[in-house]
Order: structure tokens, then C-alpha cells, then sequence
């Protein structure tokens, strides 16, 4: 058993390995996410992405994106954790998740983009159990961090030694509201163009409808209620390839 599983493993990452050294994208294109925060970006007709992202515990989530028009595009996510490591594959949840992108408004010299958007993939393990305080266990559906659910978000860019992008936006959970917090989401982030090859990423997530101040989750944050900083370089390795 151990043995097909470690080929089923084996496999997957031979996968992922070859989906990254392929792509339809001829040029590079303005980023559809930083690091997590979806922006206003978009991708020519016709074109697809093949993303990849490992998370703690040996998480793998692979995402399919195809642009059927300029401003639409459709994609399917699927969680697995324990990729990585010894153990037995589990799944997040027995249905993919979905995002969907519509650019309701394309960038000029004077006004941002605008798109609306749905996401339902959370990042973390999807859990069932979780601990709210040390005398009561609350059955609640959830990713760790929950998806950007539906959701609104502008995107300005400058040329400033480089390109200069502002993104930000608002958004609501729709499927993980079993903790009883409904409230509306902020998120707001900046991507600077250093060269060529190299792109400064910084991103905050206000986690304004987590409820985290309730669970004991081992994310790393800037302290209870005070959301969530991202940081990263996004590198072109060449024109259809970026990491």
C-alpha cells in the first residue's frame, strides 16, 4: 500500500513538474494573483494557466484557467495535502473549486480596471472540526484562510523605473459562513517590476470575516485581528514561464 502510494506521489510531481515547463502564454501578462490577492489582470482569448500551489503538511493545489474571451476566464482548483512526505494522500474536499473572472471595465490613462470575480478556493487544510474554545468543539466548514468568496477589485498600473501596479478590493465568503462571521472583506497589495526578470510582490488581507481570533490555527499572521501579510518575488524565468 505504502508503495502504490509513494508511485501515486511520484507521479503527481512528475506532473506538476511538466506543467510548469508548459504553457500557451507566448509574453508575460500582467499577474492574475500576487501571491494570493486576485487582480484586475486578464489574459489574451484562447489563452490557459497552469498554476501550482504547495502549502505546510505536504499541500498541493494545482489550478486549470482558460480564457474564453478578453475579459472571461474560467478555472477548476483541486486541494491535496501530504503530497510530500510519508503519509497517506488525503483530499480537502470530494468537489474541485471553482474561479471565475469578468473584466467589467478595462485600465485607461485616468480610471483603473475593474473586474468581479468568483473564488472558492481557501488556502490551508478544509476542515470540518475546529476548536473554539478549550471546552467546546463547534463543528464548522472551512479552509484555514477562507476563499475571497465573491468578490470586487480595481487594478492601476504606472510606469515608475518599471512597472508600477496597484491592486485593491473587497469581498464575501459565500460557502464558509459556519462560523457565523458574514462580514465583508478588504485586501489591497503592490507589485513593482525590479528588471526585467524580477517582480517585488507585497500583499495584506485584512481578514475581516475570518474569526480567527476564536480558533487555534498555526498561520502566520501579524497577530490576532490584524490579518495577513504576504511578501514574494515573482520570476520570469522566460516568456511563458514565471515562479
Amino acid at each position: 500500500m505504502k508503495k502504490s502510494n509513494l508511485i501515486i506521489k511520484n507521479g503527481l510531481i512528475i506532473i506538476l513538474i511538466m506543467h510548469i515547463c508548459w504553457s500557451q502564454i507566448a509574453q508575460t501578462y500582467p499577474p492574475l494573483y500576487l501571491i494570493s490577492i486576485p487582480t484586475a489582470g486578464t489574459l489574451p482569448r484562447g489563452t490557459y494557466t497552469i498554476e501550482a500551489l504547495l502549502s505546510k503538511n505536504g499541500g498541493f493545489t494545482p489550478k486549470l484557467s482558460v480564457v474564453f474571451s478578453d475579459n472571461f476566464s474560467f478555472g477548476v482548483s483541486f486541494g491535496i495535502q501530504k503530497l510530500i512526505g510519508n503519509d497517506s494522500l488525503f483530499f480537502n474536499k470530494t468537489t474541485p473549486e471553482v474561479q471565475i473572472k469578468y473584466r467589467v471595465f478595462d485600465e485607461s490613462n485616468s480610471m483603473p480596471a475593474l473586474v468581479y470575480g468568483l473564488d472558492t478556493q481557501g488556502r490551508g487544510t478544509y476542515t470540518d472540526t475546529l476548536i473554539i474554545n478549550p471546552d467546546t468543539i463547534t463543528t464548522v466548514n472551512r479552509y484555514e484562510q477562507k476563499a475571497w468568496g465573491m468578490y470586487l477589485v480595481l487594478s492601476k498600473n504606472w510606469s515608475f523605473l518599471g512597472n508600477l501596479g496597484l491592486h485593491g478590493g473587497v469581498c464575501k465568503s459565500i460557502s464558509e459562513n459556519d462560523d457565523e462571521d458574514k462580514d465583508l472583506n478588504v485586501f489591497f497589495g503592490i507589485d513593482k517590476e525590479l528588471d526585467r526578470s524580477f517582480s517585488l510582490l507585497i500583499e495584506y488581507d485584512a481578514a475581516l470575516n475570518y474569526n480567527d481570533n476564536k480558533y487555534e490555527l498555526d498561520d502566520i499572521t501579524l497577530g490576532k485581528d490584524k490579518g495577513y501579510l504576504n511578501a514574494g518575488l515573482r520570476w520570469v524565468i522566460m516568456p511563458n514561464v514565471m515562479m
